[in-house]
Protein backbone atom coordinates (compact mmCIF):
# COMPACT_ATOMS: atom_id res chain seq x y z
CA UNK A 1 0.00 0.00 0.00
CA UNK A 2 1.38 3.45 -0.97
CA UNK A 3 1.15 6.61 0.94
CA UNK A 4 -2.25 7.86 -1.26
CA UNK A 5 -3.82 4.57 -0.76
CA UNK A 6 -2.68 4.77 2.85
CA UNK A 7 -4.37 8.02 3.41
CA UNK A 8 -7.31 6.86 1.44
CA UNK A 9 -8.22 3.72 3.91
CA UNK A 10 -7.06 6.17 7.03
CA UNK A 11 -10.19 8.41 5.54
CA UNK A 12 -12.87 5.51 5.18
CA UNK A 13 -11.59 4.09 8.94
CA UNK A 14 -12.63 7.50 10.29
CA UNK A 15 -15.51 7.04 9.11
CA UNK A 16 -16.68 3.66 10.40
CA UNK A 17 -15.83 5.03 13.51
CA UNK A 18 -17.25 7.98 14.27
CA UNK A 19 -20.64 5.58 13.41
CA UNK A 20 -19.13 2.92 15.90
CA UNK A 21 -18.86 5.81 18.31
CA UNK A 22 -22.01 7.24 18.04
CA UNK A 23 -23.79 4.14 17.79
CA UNK A 24 -22.36 3.03 21.21
CA UNK A 25 -22.62 4.49 24.86
CA UNK A 26 -20.70 6.83 26.22
CA UNK A 27 -20.50 10.91 25.89
CA UNK A 28 -21.09 11.35 21.97
CA UNK A 29 -18.97 14.63 21.23
CA UNK A 30 -16.51 13.43 23.64
CA UNK A 31 -15.60 10.55 21.65
CA UNK A 32 -16.15 11.75 18.62
CA UNK A 33 -13.26 14.10 19.88
CA UNK A 34 -11.03 11.44 20.57
CA UNK A 35 -11.94 9.86 17.49
CA UNK A 36 -10.33 13.26 14.89
CA UNK A 37 -7.19 13.29 17.22
CA UNK A 38 -6.93 9.59 16.95
CA UNK A 39 -7.36 10.23 13.35
CA UNK A 40 -4.94 13.96 12.99
CA UNK A 41 -2.60 11.26 14.64
CA UNK A 42 -2.46 8.64 12.15
CA UNK A 43 -2.44 11.15 9.12
CA UNK A 44 0.12 13.45 10.25
CA UNK A 45 2.53 11.04 12.35
CA UNK A 46 2.31 7.41 10.83
CA UNK A 47 0.98 7.21 7.07
CA UNK A 48 3.29 10.26 6.65
CA UNK A 49 6.13 8.41 7.98
CA UNK A 50 5.56 5.56 5.78
CA UNK A 51 3.79 3.01 7.67
CA UNK A 52 1.16 1.48 5.29
CA UNK A 53 -0.04 -1.69 6.48
CA UNK A 54 -3.92 -1.71 7.03
CA UNK A 55 -4.18 -4.01 10.30
CA UNK A 56 -1.40 -1.36 11.53
CA UNK A 57 -3.73 1.77 10.90
CA UNK A 58 -6.75 0.04 11.65
CA UNK A 59 -5.05 -0.45 14.77
CA UNK A 60 -4.01 2.40 16.01
CA UNK A 61 -6.59 4.41 14.75
CA UNK A 62 -9.41 1.83 16.97
CA UNK A 63 -7.13 1.69 19.81
CA UNK A 64 -8.97 4.57 22.12
CA UNK A 65 -5.20 5.75 23.40
CA UNK A 66 -6.54 8.01 26.00
CA UNK A 67 -7.29 5.47 27.71
CA UNK A 68 -3.71 4.18 28.48
CA UNK A 69 -2.51 7.62 30.00
CA UNK A 70 -2.99 8.47 33.50
CA UNK A 71 -5.86 11.37 33.57
CA UNK A 72 -3.38 14.20 34.44
CA UNK A 73 -1.49 13.80 30.48
CA UNK A 74 -4.83 12.78 29.02
CA UNK A 75 -5.05 15.77 27.00
CA UNK A 76 -1.61 14.76 25.23
CA UNK A 77 -2.46 11.15 24.32
CA UNK A 78 -2.35 11.78 20.55
CA UNK A 79 0.66 13.78 20.35
CA UNK A 80 3.91 12.11 19.10
CA UNK A 81 5.71 12.11 21.68
CA UNK A 82 6.32 9.45 25.04
CA UNK A 83 4.18 9.93 28.14
CA UNK A 84 5.02 9.44 31.52
CA UNK A 85 2.38 6.33 33.36
CA UNK A 86 4.49 6.64 36.35
CA UNK A 87 6.92 4.53 38.41
CA UNK A 88 9.71 6.19 35.86
CA UNK A 89 8.65 4.18 32.43
CA UNK A 90 6.81 6.19 29.75
CA UNK A 91 4.18 4.96 26.97
CA UNK A 92 5.91 5.07 23.49
CA UNK A 93 5.49 7.97 20.87
CA UNK A 94 2.69 6.56 18.78
CA UNK A 95 5.09 6.19 15.32
CA UNK A 96 7.65 4.35 17.26
CA UNK A 97 4.16 1.81 18.21
CA UNK A 98 3.00 1.71 15.13
CA UNK A 99 6.62 0.99 13.19
CA UNK A 100 7.54 -1.37 15.81
CA UNK A 101 4.01 -3.36 15.02
CA UNK A 102 4.73 -3.38 11.60
CA UNK A 103 8.18 -4.73 11.64
CA UNK A 104 6.77 -7.42 13.10
CA UNK A 105 4.79 -8.69 10.35
CA UNK A 106 1.93 -10.11 11.98
CA UNK A 107 -0.75 -12.13 11.05
CA UNK A 108 -4.53 -12.59 12.60
CA UNK A 109 -3.53 -16.27 13.59
CA UNK A 110 -0.24 -15.39 15.59
CA UNK A 111 0.58 -15.57 18.97
CA UNK A 112 2.75 -12.78 20.78
CA UNK A 113 4.97 -12.19 23.44
CA UNK A 114 5.45 -8.44 24.82
CA UNK A 115 8.16 -7.57 27.14
CA UNK A 116 7.59 -4.56 29.04
CA UNK A 117 3.03 -4.15 29.11
CA UNK A 118 3.75 -0.68 30.80
CA UNK A 119 -0.07 0.98 30.57
CA UNK A 120 -0.82 -1.89 27.87
CA UNK A 121 -0.88 0.51 25.01
CA UNK A 122 0.89 -1.52 23.22
CA UNK A 123 -0.50 -4.75 23.90
CA UNK A 124 -3.68 -3.51 23.15
CA UNK A 125 -2.74 -2.49 19.59
CA UNK A 126 -1.49 -6.06 19.29
CA UNK A 127 -4.09 -7.49 20.44
CA UNK A 128 -6.52 -5.44 17.25
CA UNK A 129 -4.42 -7.61 14.98
CA UNK A 130 -3.48 -11.37 16.53
CA UNK A 131 -4.50 -14.18 17.75
CA UNK A 132 -3.17 -13.71 21.44
CA UNK A 133 -0.77 -11.88 23.74
CA UNK A 134 1.22 -12.75 26.42
CA UNK A 135 2.27 -9.51 28.18
CA UNK A 136 4.68 -9.71 31.12
CA UNK A 137 5.68 -6.43 33.38
CA UNK A 138 8.25 -6.19 36.33
CA UNK A 139 6.36 -3.80 38.04
CA UNK A 140 3.00 -5.03 40.06
CA UNK A 141 1.30 -1.77 39.81
CA UNK A 142 1.88 -1.11 35.71
CA UNK A 143 0.43 -4.76 35.39
CA UNK A 144 -2.81 -3.76 37.70
CA UNK A 145 -2.83 -0.22 36.05
CA UNK A 146 -2.73 -2.15 32.29
CA UNK A 147 -5.41 -4.76 33.50
CA UNK A 148 -6.92 -2.18 34.29
CA UNK A 149 -6.89 0.05 31.00
CA UNK A 150 -7.72 -3.29 28.98
CA UNK A 151 -10.49 -4.13 30.64
CA UNK A 152 -12.07 -0.86 30.22
CA UNK A 153 -11.31 -0.73 26.62
CA UNK A 154 -13.21 -4.42 26.22
CA UNK A 155 -9.55 -6.00 24.86
CA UNK A 156 -9.82 -9.50 26.54
CA UNK A 157 -6.96 -11.48 24.42
CA UNK A 158 -4.36 -10.16 26.24
CA UNK A 159 -2.97 -12.43 29.06
CA UNK A 160 -0.19 -10.28 31.59
CA UNK A 161 1.41 -11.36 34.24
CA UNK A 162 3.91 -9.61 36.44
CA UNK A 163 7.24 -11.00 36.12
CA UNK A 164 11.17 -10.27 34.88
CA UNK A 165 10.85 -10.22 31.42
CA UNK A 166 14.61 -11.16 30.58
CA UNK A 167 13.33 -14.89 30.87
CA UNK A 168 10.26 -13.98 28.15
CA UNK A 169 7.32 -16.12 29.68
CA UNK A 170 8.46 -20.13 28.64
CA UNK A 171 4.85 -21.98 29.28
CA UNK A 172 3.78 -20.24 26.58
CA UNK A 173 6.07 -20.40 24.32
CA UNK A 174 7.54 -20.47 21.05
CA UNK A 175 6.24 -17.42 20.16
CA UNK A 176 5.44 -16.34 16.30
CA UNK A 177 6.80 -12.69 17.33
CA UNK A 178 8.54 -10.89 20.42
CA UNK A 179 8.51 -7.36 20.70
CA UNK A 180 10.27 -5.89 23.70
CA UNK A 181 9.57 -2.30 24.87
CA UNK A 182 12.71 -1.82 27.32
CA UNK A 183 16.24 -2.06 26.14
CA UNK A 184 18.77 -4.07 27.40
CA UNK A 185 22.55 -3.88 26.57
CA UNK A 186 22.35 -7.16 24.80
CA UNK A 187 19.51 -9.48 23.05
CA UNK A 188 18.72 -11.65 25.82
CA UNK A 189 18.89 -14.90 24.74
CA UNK A 190 15.77 -16.96 26.17
CA UNK A 191 13.84 -14.41 23.98
CA UNK A 192 15.32 -15.56 21.36
CA UNK A 193 15.19 -19.09 22.23
CA UNK A 194 11.65 -19.03 22.88
CA UNK A 195 10.92 -17.28 18.80
CA UNK A 196 9.27 -19.64 16.57
CA UNK A 197 11.28 -20.21 13.67
CA UNK A 198 9.80 -18.01 10.35
CA UNK A 199 8.97 -15.63 13.67
CA UNK A 200 10.21 -11.97 14.39
CA UNK A 201 11.57 -10.28 17.17
CA UNK A 202 11.59 -6.26 17.41
CA UNK A 203 13.67 -4.71 20.27
CA UNK A 204 15.72 -2.06 21.00
CA UNK A 205 19.00 -2.61 22.19
CA UNK A 206 22.13 -0.13 23.72
CA UNK A 207 22.86 1.36 26.61
CA UNK A 208 23.75 5.80 26.22
CA UNK A 209 23.07 4.67 22.19
CA UNK A 210 19.97 2.40 20.96
CA UNK A 211 19.14 1.11 18.04
CA UNK A 212 15.88 -0.79 17.11
CA UNK A 213 16.49 -3.98 15.87
CA UNK A 214 14.97 -6.83 13.60
CA UNK A 215 15.88 -10.38 14.68
CA UNK A 216 14.47 -13.11 12.20
CA UNK A 217 14.41 -16.58 13.13
CA UNK A 218 15.15 -18.83 9.98
CA UNK A 219 13.06 -22.05 9.57
CA UNK A 220 16.69 -23.98 10.50
CA UNK A 221 16.75 -21.53 13.23
CA UNK A 222 19.40 -19.25 12.50
CA UNK A 223 18.96 -15.80 13.28
CA UNK A 224 19.48 -12.81 11.14
CA UNK A 225 19.99 -8.89 13.08
CA UNK A 226 18.70 -5.89 11.30
CA UNK A 227 19.05 -2.13 12.73
CA UNK A 228 16.83 0.13 11.71
CA UNK A 229 16.50 3.23 13.88
CA UNK A 230 18.22 4.67 16.81
CA UNK A 231 15.63 5.28 19.69
CA UNK A 232 15.37 6.02 23.60
CA UNK A 233 13.39 3.46 25.73
CA UNK A 234 13.90 2.82 29.14
CA UNK A 235 16.62 0.18 30.15
CA UNK A 236 15.52 -3.04 31.14
CA UNK A 237 15.74 -3.62 34.80
CA UNK A 238 15.63 -6.64 36.75
CA UNK A 239 18.12 -9.59 35.44
CA UNK A 240 19.14 -7.72 32.70
CA UNK A 241 21.13 -5.19 34.70
CA UNK A 242 22.09 -7.58 37.50
CA UNK A 243 24.86 -9.78 36.19
CA UNK A 244 22.90 -12.87 37.85
CA UNK A 245 22.24 -14.58 34.38
CA UNK A 246 22.55 -18.10 34.63
CA UNK A 247 23.37 -20.42 31.73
Amino acid sequence: MDFDSGRQYVVLLRFLIIAVTFLSGGTAAQESRYVHLRMQMVERDIVARGISNPLVLNAMLSVPRHLFVPINVRRDAYADHPLRVGYNQTISQPYIVALMTELLQLEPDHKILEIGTGSGYQAAVLASIVDTVFSVEIIPELTTFAQNNLKRSGITNVVTETRDGYRGWPAHAPFDGVIVTAAPDHVPQPLIDQLKPGGVMVIPVGDRYQELVVIRKSRDGRTTHEKQIAVRFVPMTGEAITGERQK
